[in-house]
């Protein structure tokens, strides 16, 4: 008995614990534990060699710097194969570990993914996997776990298993609107004129924002040479679908000069193209028609990820959310595509707390932005719409301290990152604009000099509550408030960093145009080209962003962030100055 007992040890003590998580996160309850014969899809990311690594972290911040020798000089999918593939050892190792265990895995590149059973996933990971739901989405409910563990000679090979411990927050309408307003009609109020029909006119500039008013604010007159030759994206997740009626009824009041454009759609996941969904669709109508107003004529795609339906249907969840890892999927989906296929701009309008977001998913997922910065694509994130934070808890468990939040993938230091400012008479930083510092990324050199005389402004204030040495974001910003939207045959007015992120990318599509014209290269990874060409952006220096209101340490007043001379964590470098920007990204093009 004493021997068996020593093996029971021996083996215990072998596993090694990968992720763990002390409490069921907050706002999430479980529901029922899981059936042992209910169907379970698990990915593995193999890690990648980390001598590779270190050579495409080096190439990549290379080809993205000015002025180094190798600017602009991206992979193809095929050189960038070469640092992210990982080794034949852990493949063979990882691959009969499974075999072992009676499961035949699919390998692509440096993922193997299988589908087993609850029971099987229950043994393989040393885990207890239940049905969970958020409180904001009771309706769909995932399939989690608080642990897993694989066996010590394995573990060097893995980087993570998903889905596991990550429960995050993006629920059902969890992008970055902060606020909707319905219209009754088309008459909008304008100061001083009383009611006006809805128009593209600059009278509606003082109240309502629209493609020209932003074009006008931005000094964006630029109509690129051959735009057939480029593409622009935006992301739709969780059951939203941006509407051609919606688009058709935007162009014709508040963009004519686009009558009759239109966007592609790209399906991931078993994704739909429901144009007739009771679903809320304002995310992704935004998103179309801002996009379309600032990069216009580029080609459009919406890549739409579905989070929810399920890869196997079973008896109890007829209609469970699947792997709800909608990041990780879009991401595959763009990893697999030929060069020639992936757009030269993404934008997205989504994101939730870092925190919620367990560490080794959310440096995966930073290293897959990171490589599709180095193919050539400039990745751009809704820096989100909580000022500092909501709650501003930090979850230790069962006890909590105060903390701001910074949010993912806003976060990741190879996404730029846009906040939002307010008011077009005078710039200002719109109050709901998020920005902060990462938990998990350090900062990186080509933001150091800019942060550290932010910091350096603001001594001590608050250093309880945020990592100073973190990513700073956001990176810059633009307009955010109240932009007219055609949303299921309505007039809709929106609010919210989910408004200024497609202004940026459009902009930066026209850009990436402008270069391909000239022969050269796309701009990729924006951010060290962005911080080195500061005086391209107008400094906001009014407003702040603010949250954790109702925290005893800050009273109902809550925390700011202030929008001051410089970066600032709520407006970053500032908002863009198009002809500026095309000046330093093509010098000579004329603006017009």
């Amino acid at each position: 008995m004493a021997w068996v007992l020593l093996v029971l040890l021996a083996a215990v003590a072998s596993a090694r614990v990968m992720d763990s998580l002390a409490a069921v996160p907050r706002d999430w309850f479980e529901i029922r534990t899981a059936l042992p014969d209910e169907p379970i899809h698990l990915r593995i990311a193999l890690q990648q060699q980390p001598n590779k690594v270190r050579m495409l972290d080096k190439a990549a911040l290379e080809m993205a710097t000015p002025g180094h020798a190798n600017y602009g000089k991206h992979l193809t999918r095929d050189e960038l194969s070469f640092f992210t593939a990982p080794s034949d050892v852990s493949v063979s190792a990882v691959t009969s570990w499974l075999r072992q265990n009676a499961i035949q895995p699919s390998l692509d590149h440096d993922w193997l993914t299988f589908t087993t059973t609850v029971s099987t996933a229950n043994e393989l990971l040393n885990a207890r996997f239940a049905w969970y739901e958020h409180k904001e989405a009771p309706a769909h409910p995932a399939l989690r776990t608080l642990s897993y563990s694989v066996p010590d000679h394995i573990a060097p090979h893995i980087d993570l298993v998903q889905p596991t411990t990550r429960f995050g927050n993006l629920a059902a309408r969890r992008s970055t609107i902060f606020e909707v307003h319905r219209l009754e009609s088309e008459e909008v109020v304008v100061p001083g004129k009383g009611r006006v029909m809805l128009s593209g006119e600059d009278d509606l500039c003082l109240d309502r924002i629209t493609p020209k008013c932003l074009r006008g604010l931005y000094n964006m007159y630029y109509t690129p040479v051959a735009p057939e030759d480029n593409k622009v994206a935006f992301t739709s997740f969780l059951e939203q679908y941006a509407r051609y009626h919606d688009l058709d009824r935007f162009t014709e009041k508040l963009f004519p000069e686009a009558r009759g454009a239109n966007f592609s759609v790209e399906l991931i996941n078993v994704g739909l193209n429901d144009q007739y969904s009771w679903d809320d669709s304002i995310e992704a109508n935004l998103d179309a028609q801002y996009l379309l107003a600032m990069s216009h004529p580029i080609p459009m795609i919406e890549y739409r990820t579905s989070g929810r339906g399920p890869l196997v249907p079973t008896t109890l969840q007829p209609d469970p959310p699947g792997t709800n890892e909608p990041y990780l999927e879009f991401l595959l989906h763009l990893a697999s595509l030929p060069d020639s296929d992936l757009p030269q701009t993404i934008s997205t309008s989504y994101g939730e707390e870092e925190q919620s977001v367990p560490p080794s998913y959310a440096l995966k997922v930073c290293d897959m932005f990171k490589e599709l910065g180095a193919r050539g694509v400039s990745v751009l994130f809704a820096s989100g719409d909580s000022g500092p934070g909501a709650a501003c808890i930090l979850d230790k468990g069962n006890n909590t301290a105060t903390f701001f939040e910074p949010t993912f993938p806003a976060g990741c230091p190879w996404v730029t990152a846009v906040g939002s400012t307010t008011n077009m008479a005078s710039e200002r930083a719109a109050y709901f604009s998020s920005g902060g510092f990462s938990m998990y990324h350090p900062q990186p050199a080509w933001q150091k000099d800019a942060v550290d005389a932010y910091l350096d402004k603001i001594g001590d204030t608050y250093a309880a509550y945020f990592n100073r040495t973190g990513r700073a974001f956001p990176d810059v910003a633009a307009q955010g408030s109240d932009f007219l939207v055609s949303d299921q045959g309505a007039w809709t007015s929106v609010s919210g960093t989910s408004a200024s992120a497609p202004v940026v990318a459009g902009m930066v599509a026209l850009l990436n145009a402008a270069r391909k014209a000239r022969g050269e290269r796309p701009l990729g990874f924006l951010n060290p080209w962005s911080y080195n060409n500061a005086a391209a952006f107008k400094d906001i220096t009014q407003g702040a962003g603010v949250g954790c209101r109702g925290r005893r340490e800050f009273g109902r007043r809550g925390a700011r962030w202030n929008a001051t001379e410089g970066w600032d964590p709520v407006t970053g470098l500032g908002t863009p100055l198009f002809d500026k920007l095309l000046e330093a990204a093509v010098p000579g093009v004329r603006n017009e």
